[in-house]
């Protein structure tokens, strides 16, 4: 666990958020010495933060027993040098559940995810995250897609609770954005942090940009870290050269493949990190791999991003 308070070392974050995939044995169990070498090797290459055990990394498939062993793989790797954020989601008992093991292991915040399968109302959903937010000392990071979307007034109660201290959207909608900033600004709740969470953020951060959302996850820093580093840099800078270039050339393609196929979002970039070498198994039901097809196109869109970065030299 690291000594600063987590909204302060995400505010002006150094570089991209890292989502690694949980790395699986030829058996199919969980290899922590692989997922502890996957996140090492994310820290080093320049990632501000790991975000252990969420959507890239397969929460849905893991025991507790998993996710406990992962968390603290992830916090062993990262040493204190950014800090770890963990999963937890389905219902509030478990996702409690979730929470203490991830305090257990380390981790410095979670990232709650949706309830599981009900679409609940404001109400009911407010009270979920309030009684995930008091269950531990870590603060909590509210993931907002599918079946959690949330009202303007609803956000402004809970960027009002003690241990929520931020909003990721995962659901797209930049006039709801819009607004949400708005009243949470209005309120006086100040220091509230918001992340552009959707798949491949990258594509649509220029957007979030305008509306003052600075912070995104990178799921395709898991096997290109150097091209999510770079286009971080250009969207830090200004560098509008550098992000419509790696946009038009890299990441706009890499949308198009992922659309193909269903799970791709997290099988795809799982892929890409076998594809650089580092073989962390396959994902498990009921996601499936990419057709082989999909994988040399996968191949030769990553030749194709190191080429530009090349050309932008």
């Amino acid at each position: 666990m690291t000594s600063a308070p987590l909204a302060a070392r995400l505010s002006i974050p150094s570089g991209p958020l890292f989502f690694p995939v949980t790395a699986y044995g030829p058996d199919s169990a969980v290899d922590p010495d692989t997922y502890r070498l996957h996140v090492r090797r994310g820290v080093e290459a320049g990632a501000a933060a790991v975000f252990a055990c969420c959507g890239t990394g397969e929460f849905h498939a893991l025991t507790p027993e998993e996710f406990g062993t992962c968390v603290r793989a992830a916090v062993e790797a990262a040493e204190g040098r950014v800090p770890v954020v963990a999963g937890a989601g389905y219902g509030t008992a478990l996702a409690v559940r979730y929470a203490r093991l991830a305090e257990d292991a380390g981790a410095d915040g979670l990232l709650a995810m949706p309830p599981y399968l009900v679409k609940a109302g404001q109400e009911g959903l407010l009270r979920h995250y309030r009684e995930l937010a008091a269950a531990t000392s870590l603060p909590v990071i509210v993931y907002q897609r599918d079946n959690a979307v949330f009202t303007p007034a609803t956000v402004v109660e809970l960027a009002r609770t003690e241990g929520i201290v931020g909003l990721k959207d995962g659901y797209g909608d930049l006039d709801l954005m819009q607004r949400t900033v708005s009243a949470v600004r209005a309120a006086g709740v100040e220091d509230f942090l918001y992340f552009n969470g959707l798949p491949t953020a990258e594509l649509t951060q220029p957007a979030y940009r305008g509306l003052g959302v600075t912070l995104y996850s990178s799921a395709v820093f898991c096997f290109v870290p150097e091209i999510a580093l770079a286009c971080h840099t250009a969207l830090r800078t200004g560098d509008e050269a550098t992000v419509h270039r790696l946009v038009d050339g890299f990441y706009r393609p890499f949308v198009e493949l992922r659309d193909k196929g269903q799970g791709y979002a997290v099988s795809l970039v799982k892929a890409g990190v076998r594809l650089r070498g580092l073989d962390v198994g396959e994902v498990r039901p009921p996601l499936h791999e990419p057709a082989g097809d999909h994988l040399k196109q996968l191949a030769q869109l990553i030749e194709r991003g190191q080429a530009l970065l090349e050309e932008g030299m």
